[in-house]
């Protein structure tokens, strides 16, 4: 008997066809200390009510952190029209602003793999609220900052502390929701990017109004959104659960319908012990290295560019983040002015979360439709390309509207987040993977400004080639993983199920200490996605 043997010590194929696994209760899922031994059969409307009670505790928090992650990072570029750069106390010129936009992500990417591994090891959802604490202290501390120095600490802290959020929420999804509930999910959150752009454009404004003799109008910006976010992380805290094993806000019998909710997932809730076996099988993983250059790519192709032009960036993400930096640029090249200018940003925001929501909701109910929702979004993000290189000059409004039908090219993104989390099982094996992907995101966001140069202005027209070329590479990628995973669901169905672990048990010894076993269900044995063989990837 090997009380204290696990799975990952060995190949799967090793195993005997009718052995009976023995495990330790270390080695499987925390999900099995709830169900483990026990015959459950999950009531339909039990299931729903729980579902309800977590969106009502979950979805709040995660959208109301999302919105102002969002909106901290950009607060830099919406400082540089509030008198950062060239209000009657400025303390950093040009050439420097440019830099702390560059260190955000050099540090995000720095740190991308050790905070992956913190939320393997620690509680995730108290991480993820000491991270926004500290987020919110770094922003505070940009109002008082007044050299150079200053303000690259604190942007480095952001870097450092956003590497946890958006793959802690990747996590956060999977353990309490099916796949099938995945994608519309993470839409709910990203989507909140977009409500970041409204929000931050009314409080830069608001803050022009504000006749101090002490503040800057950016100091009041950066004071508002860190007070804002520091409140956040205080709510986190204390409201925001771990795991569904330890969800505050749920009964006994509800942690145990949680679980069991997600059992058709066949990943499983979380497991607290780094696994190298399936470390190494992420990095041999095809899909890995798929969705890694999906996320560099389409990051590198967004709307952002350098702020080297003093006009007001609304945003930064990869290379399709060009597009997100690079908003108010493009939109005062088509002739409007700086105050119309300001305004339009918040339509942008407006379109962003209605594309956003469009298309994930498409994901969701077009069965196997996740690759075909996002390289349609792509195909109209391509003709809005077109259209703003085509256009003539003094169409001005049908240029502005090209640039908003550009704008579906975020929600792809939004799709393959979801995608990552529910085509990856083994949970060292999905924390590895989402870094990798969040690497990937910032080699985009790093690499997306570099081509929007000042030699190509007003109409842009190699920027927005490059960004039409990124979109197409990008949704090819989309339907070579669907391929991909396609061609390895068709070969398992004929390979027949896998009975291997159908009788495992795990040993747990009591305070008297007999040892008793008590069955697992393979859903919550912590199996990646490749050593179990009935796992099904959806398209």
């Amino acid at each position: 008997m090997e009380s204290d043997s696990s799975i990952e010590k060995r190949s799967v194929g090793d195993l005997p066809e009718h052995a009976k696994p023995h495990l330790a209760v270390a080695d499987v899922d925390v999900a099995a200390e709830l169900t483990a031994g026990r015959d459950f059969v999950l009531d339909p409307a039990a299931a729903a009510r729980v579902r309800r009670k977590i969106d009502l505790h979950l979805m709040p928090l995660m959208c109301i952190l999302y919105m102002m992650q969002f909106a901290d990072k950009t607060t830099l570029g919406q400082s540089a029209v509030l008198g950062l750069l060239n209000g009657p106390n400025h303390y950093i010129n040009q050439a420097q602003f440019n830099w702390l936009g560059t260190v955000f992500y050099l540090f995000f990417l720095g740190f991308e793999w050790p905070q992956n591994l913190a939320l393997q090891y620690l509680p995730v959802g108290k991480w993820m609220s000491f991270n926004i604490l500290i987020w919110a202290v770094a922003l505070l501390c940009h109002a008082a900052a007044k050299n150079f120095g200053q303000f690259f600490a604190c942007r480095a802290f952001l870097g450092i502390c956003e590497g946890a959020i958006t793959p802690g929420f990747m996590i956060v999804t999977s353990m309490f929701y099916t796949r099938q509930e995945q994608t519309q999910r993470v839409g709910y959150w990203f989507l909140m990017n977009g409500a970041a752009i409204i929000l931050l454009g009314l409080v830069a404004y608001g803050t022009l109004h504000i006749h101090s003799t002490v503040l800057q109008a950016w100091q009041w910006l950066m004071l508002i959104t860190g007070i804002i976010t520091f409140v956040v992380a205080v709510l986190f805290w204390f409201f925001f659960p771990d795991s569904p094993a330890n969800a505050w806000f749920l009964t006994p019998e509800e942690r145990i319908i949680a679980v069991e909710r997600i059992k058709v997932n066949q990943a499983g809730v979380e497991n607290k012990h780094f696994k190298l076996e399936q470390f190494k099988e992420c990095l041999s993983d095809p899909k890995t290295w798929l969705f890694f250059f999906f996320a560099a790519i389409s990051w590198v192709a967004s709307l952002s560019c350098p702020v080297k032009m003093l006009i007001p960036l609304s945003g930064a993400r990869n290379v399709t983040n060009s597009l997100s930096n690079q908003r108010q640029i493009i939109v005062a090249g088509f002739g409007f002015n700086s105050l119309q200018t300001t305004l339009l940003g918040c339509v942008d925001g407006v379109v962003e979360i209605i594309v956003i929501f469009c298309t994930v909701t498409s994901a969701t109910y077009w069965k196997n439709g996740r690759a075909f929702s996002g390289v349609l979004a792509y195909c109209v993000a391509i003709l809005g390309a077109i259209l703003v290189n085509t256009l003539p000059s003094h169409n001005r409004i049908g240029l502005l509207f090209s640039y908003w039908i550009a704008i579906t090219s975020i929600a792809p993104f939004v799709i393959m987040l979801a995608w990552v989390g529910s085509t990856t099982a083994g949970h060292t094996k999905r924390l590895t993977t989402n870094a990798i992907v969040m690497i990937g995101y910032a080699v985009g966001n790093a690499a997306g400004p570099q081509y929007w140069e000042k030699r190509y202005q007003p109409r842009n027209h190699v920027p927005w080639t490059i960004l039409a070329v990124c979109w197409a590479a990008s949704a090819m990628l989309m339907l070579a993983t669907r391929v991909y995973l396609a061609r390895e669901n068709a070969r398992r169905d004929a390979a027949g199920p896998d009975d291997r672990f159908d009788d495992a048990v795990v040993e747990e010894r009591r305070p008297d200490g007999t040892v008793v076993e008590k069955k697992v269900d393979k859903a919550f044995l912590d199996l990646t996605d490749i050593e179990n063989r009935d796992f099904r990837y959806v398209l």
